[in-house]
C-alpha cells in the first residue's frame, strides 16, 4: 500500500502563483507514473501534469507555459509550480502514482481555488 499526502493547496488571486506538493511513503525511484490530476465542479478528473517512466514529462495543454511539475527522488516528493492561475484552474488536485506493476494510488486532494 502506498500513501500519498498533497499540501500547498489554497486560495489564491488571478494571476499569483502556488506550489502543490505530493510526499509519497515510498521510493518515486522506479515508477511508472507520477503526477498531478485535477477535478472541477461538475467536471471530470483531468491530467495536468505528469512524469512517466523513463522521467519525460507531460502537461494538459491548458497549463504549459504556466505549470511545472518537478520532482525530488530522495524526497520521494513531486512538485506543481502553478504561476499565472486563472479562475479555471480552480479544482481540487490530486496526486497518482502508479508502480511498474501498474497498481494505482491516489491522495485525497487539495483544493485550488483562484478568486479575487
Amino acid at each position: 500500500q502506498v500513501q500519498l499526502v498533497e499540501s500547498g493547496g489554497g486560495l489564491v488571486q488571478p494571476g499569483g502563483s502556488l506550489r502543490l506538493s505530493c510526499l509519497a511513503s515510498r521510493s518515486i525511484f522506479s515508477i511508472n507514473f507520477m503526477g498531478w490530476y485535477r477535478q472541477a465542479s461538475g467536471k471530470e478528473r483531468e491530467l495536468v501534469a505528469g512524469f512517466s517512466q523513463g522521467g519525460s514529462k507531460n502537461y494538459a495543454d491548458s497549463v504549459k507555459g504556466r505549470f511545472t511539475i518537478s520532482r525530488d527522488i530522495a524526497k520521494n516528493t513531486v512538485y506543481l509550480e502553478m504561476n499565472s492561475l486563472k479562475s479555471e484552474d480552480t479544482a481540487v488536485y490530486y496526486c497518482k502514482l502508479v508502480t511498474v506493476e501498474f497498481s494505482t494510488y491516489w491522495g485525497q486532494g487539495t483544493q485550488v481555488t483562484v478568486s479575487s
